[in-house]
């Protein structure tokens, strides 16, 4: 099993769309074989919103499948709504 630690820096205003966007890209992971469970956190100190996604795999390479899916491409749209102050940033967690 590994656990993907995923860091998003969003512009601030843009909290709701990515918490929603999130959301959904979450309950489509429930379907996918290979993903155990997620979880959205959000930096509660004071400055620009930052949020991390924990999920849990049975291996890397089932991640790696569902990030290059069609089902993720279609719960996504990061880019197109400029939600981003910058590039995602995930970690591996090998257990």
């Amino acid at each position: 099993m590994v656990t993907i630690g995923m860091n998003y820096y969003v512009i601030s205003g843009k909290e709701q769309i990515f918490e929603d966007a999130c959301a959904k890209v979450i309950d489509t992971m429930k379907g996918i074989d290979g993903h155990e469970a997620s979880s959205l956190y959000r930096e509660v100190l004071e400055g620009e919103p930052n949020y991390l996604i924990v999920s849990r795999w049975k291996n890397e390479q089932a991640f790696h499948d569902f990030v290059a899916s069609d089902a993720f491409k279609k719960v996504t749209n990061w880019g197109s709504a400029h939600i981003l102050r910058g590039r995602p940033q995930h970690t591996t967690y090998q257990h």
